[in-house]
């Protein structure tokens, strides 16, 4: 695949390529006490536009950030000045944590060129470059979607594939969550895992906040027992990090990979479905 990511060097040499546009993806976990909105206009990359995970989404369920119908996501993009044949480059501000996220969003909406910052937030201001305040506006475009539904797998999916192994199913939440030995951050849910699914923590993925070598990868996908040329469906706690573990995947070379968007928040919250330590 192309290179998904593009660096600090990259992006300052085209910020003012009038098809070009980039987006704050910062999105922080609910216990972390912190408002990404708030610290985007607090000071963000020059031109930025931020994407609001929670606000862009599927407003009709109680589950978190869901993905929005392809007319709602195209609206909403719309009106922030996105077309789907502009080069999207996202970032965050934790290295890489939520910009995934808003990658996986856009190409499973259909955008042929979405790209993250590699390092993020913290390495551009790390290496002092510009940055600026305030809420940034663009002119409405059209966003043409091009759903692609391989790219996403629900409840029910996840629940056949959990029984028949026709997938294999990879969590990237911390080790301690996964075998309900931490309590979840949001109320209500049960510890543990989807029975028959492999724990693959994001923590493992990245070091110093970018992506890890796709060798690197590679290796740590076979030593946790996932086999990259069959289909792999990645899950975490509300689908954030499920996408990140799916950017993972694709750089080490899978082909076949589906993010179950309810993820915990929704598994862990049913009665019906069974829970593994």
């Amino acid at each position: 695949m192309d290179n998904p990511f593009v660096s600090t060097d990259w992006l300052a040499a085209h910020l003012s390529d009038p098809d070009l546009v980039v987006l704050d993806g910062s999105w922080h976990m609910p216990n972390a006490s912190r408002n990404a909105q708030a610290e985007y206009l607090a000071g963000h990359i020059p031109g930025a536009i931020f994407f609001d995970i929670d606000g862009i989404a599927d407003t009709t369920t109680d589950l978190p950030h869901m993905l929005p119908a392809p007319n709602d996501f195209a609206h909403m993009v719309g009106a922030l000045g996105i077309s789907d044949g502009m080069t999207i480059v996202v970032y965050d501000e934790l290295g890489l944590f939520s910009a995934p996220r808003v990658w996986w969003t856009f190409r499973t909406m259909g955008a042929a060129d979405v790209r993250i910052l590699s390092g993020g937030g913290p390495k551009w201001r790390a290496e002092r470059r510009a940055t600026e305040t305030g809420l940034v506006t663009r002119p409405r475009q059209v966003f043409h979607t091009d759903f692609d539904p391989a790219r996403i797998s629900t409840f029910e999916t996840v629940r056949d594939r959990s029984r028949d192994g026709a997938a294999q199913i990879a969590d990237a939440r911390p080790a301690a969550r996964f075998h309900a030995e931490a309590p979840e951050p949001r109320a209500g849910l049960r510890g543990g895992h989807i029975p028959n699914s492999l724990s693959i923590p994001v923590s493992l993925l990245t070091d110093a906040g970018q992506m890890k070598s796709p060798a690197e990868l590679t290796r740590l996908f076979a030593d946790r027992g996932l086999v990259l040329d069959k289909p792999i469906i990645t899950s975490c706690g509300s689908g954030i990090t499920a996408s990140t573990l799916a950017l993972a995947l694709q750089v080490a070379g899978a082909d076949n990979v589906a993010v179950y968007d309810g993820s915990w928040a929704e598994w862990g919250a049913r009665k019906d479905v069974e829970v593994e330590p």
